[in-house]
């Protein structure tokens, strides 16, 4: 059995030791917990700062260590299980209370006290995992807490364990004009599969990262005429989410931005480049 390298954490000199027996490696490594701490944390093919993203992970995510080596370290996501090295100072090791409530908007301040004329501490992005302990109001505004006495606006924030918005396509829609950035998967940049990675969590459903593991994921193919809201158009390396059976939502590097575009328009722009669409898919519910 061939692993993926983006889905599993193996190397020639150190493995997760859950793939004992099933990889070689000069030794294996038990996972140590820990939690993003930083609102959008990059993460890259090889342990420096001018290595290609590959992904990113988002505030109050959790991944596990596997080596810290120079200030980097080499973990994997535990939400959609991608492998990869992130700097040091961006994650908290240990476990973490759970999360309460997710992001629930593409881009939010989190403020040092509930008051929305104090200047934000950080900014937050769609999907970034929250801890609230209580709650408070100011001139009609609710706001919820943390321990450290930091809040969100309440009405940015949705609880977990249940989703926020069925619709995908909804979700893809209020992206629209956010930058396009290869690898980025946040409100402040984002790539194709990231998009549709994204809407789809705010479903409830959890989806491969990549574009070409999200072509392979549960779902009916269906034909270019048979499109409607919500399926899935596939070139090799990309991957758009369709609002209606004629138009299509992506981010495409073309606009670098998230935009709406005919599809026949997008066939007949991408094939000189790309090719023509590998697929059709309408995800599993």
């Amino acid at each position: 059995m061939q692993l993926d390298r983006r889905l599993h954490a193996f190397r020639d000199d150190l493995a997760d030791v859950r793939l004992s027996g099933i990889v070689r490696a000069a030794r294996f490594a038990d996972p140590i917990p820990a939690q993003v701490i930083v609102p959008v944390a990059s993460v890259r093919r090889e342990p420096a700062h001018a290595a290609r993203i590959d992904t990113q992970l988002l505030f109050g995510e959790t991944v596990d260590i596997f080596e810290r080596a120079n200030g980097w370290l080499w973990v994997q996501s535990r939400f959609d299980c991608y492998v990869g090295y992130l700097p040091e100072d961006v994650v908290a090791e240990g476990a973490h209370p759970a999360a309460t409530h997710v992001i629930s908007v593409p881009r939010t301040f989190l403020y040092p006290e509930p008051d929305l004329k104090t200047g934000p501490v950080s900014a937050l992005s769609m999907g970034s995992r929250m801890t609230f302990v209580d709650e408070a109001e100011l001139r009609g505004s609710r706001y919820l807490m943390s321990a450290d006495g930091t809040a969100v606006f309440a009405d940015h924030c949705f609880p977990v364990g249940r989703p926020f918005e069925r619709d995908p396509v909804k979700t893809a829609l209020r992206f629209l004009e956010t930058p396009y950035l290869w690898g980025g998967r946040s409100g402040f940049g984002l790539d194709c599969s990231a998009l549709v990675q994204i809407a789809m969590m705010m479903a409830g459903r959890t989806v491969p990262r990549d574009s070409d593991m999200q072509e392979l994921m549960d779902g009916e193919p269906v034909t270019r005429r048979g499109l409607k809201r919500g399926d899935l158009v596939f070139w090799k390396g990309h991957v758009g989410l369709m609002e209606d059976p004629k138009t299509l939502i992506h981010a495409n590097g073309a606009t670098m931005r998230v935009t709406r575009e005919n599809l026949d328009h997008a066939i007949t722009r991408i094939a000189p480049h790309y090719g023509n669409p590998t697929s059709y898919l309408r995800p599993a519910k």
